[in-house]
């Protein structure tokens, strides 16, 4: 678990950034992909680490990447 805990933040980061990239060069939908799996590894450190304000940033775009996944398959 101490593993996980140590990279699961740089692994996020990871993830948000690379979604980010895709976003800006504009390639749907992986971008929404790839940044929402950021965000919920980011939610999830979080939550190990009892920071409120990471679980609330992170936690609130997790909604929104699921607008957007059910504007994909629906």
């Amino acid at each position: 678990m101490n593993l996980i805990k140590k990279y699961l933040k740089w692994f996020s980061t990871l993830l948000v950034l690379s979604g980010i990239l895709l976003t800006n060069l504009n390639i749907y939908p992986l971008n929404i992909l790839i940044h929402g799996i950021g965000a919920i590894g980011w939610t999830m450190a979080g939550y190990f680490t009892n920071d409120r304000a990471i679980m609330v940033n992170f936690g609130i775009q997790i909604p929104l990447f699921l607008l957007g996944y059910s504007k994909l398959f629906f």
